[in-house]
């Protein structure tokens, strides 16, 4: 499947808001709180199109997948419990959701491997990410692409656990 990062524009906030919605329903079916308290809403994905961080992974002219990939960092991860892997630039991949359709497909793995060839594009080297404790399949999705765990961060009401992936 032939997969490629759009930017998300404001008359498609609808799509967006759905596809986060099937994120939400789906960490709740797997007995996982995070996202369950109103994060992320809809002010959240209109701030991330407005400020050019919100995109849609997707294959024709379906949209598969919601993320945030922020350039400008993230002030939570200024107070990790641990340590990072590096002090360079780097990019936060925040409010990833995957269409209900297409959950278990794969579509994750490749999804790092967009936001990596972005990172490059833009002469960054390291992404990172956060998740709650209990979203185990966020965790293996993160070890299975080469991310080390770093600590935890305190972000939107509870501890996080911190990941970094660096690529050359």
């Amino acid at each position: 499947m032939e997969v490629t990062l759009e930017q998300a524009k404001m008359e498609d906030i609808e799509i967006a808001m759905d596809i986060i919605n099937d994120g939400k329903k789906y960490l709740k079916q797997q007995g996982i709180d995070q996202w369950q308290t109103g994060y992320p809403d809809r002010e959240n994905i209109k701030e991330d199109i407005i400020a050019k961080r919100g995109y849609f992974v997707k294959n024709d002219n379906n949209k598969l997948a919601y993320m945030c990939v922020d350039f400008e960092g993230e002030p939570a991860y200024k107070n990790i419990k641990g340590a990072w892997q590096s002090n360079a630039t780097y990019a936060v991949i925040h409010r990833l959701a995957i269409s209900k359709q297409n959950v278990g497909s794969g579509l994750s793995n490749v999804i790092i491997q967009l936001v990596e060839k972005l990172c490059k594009q833009k002469g960054v080297d390291s992404i990172r990410v956060d998740t709650d404790n209990a979203n185990k399949i966020m965790q293996h999705i993160l070890q299975k692409n080469s991310f080390v765990y770093c600590g935890t961060i305190w972000f939107e009401g509870s501890d996080k656990l911190a990941f970094e992936k660096i690529f050359l």
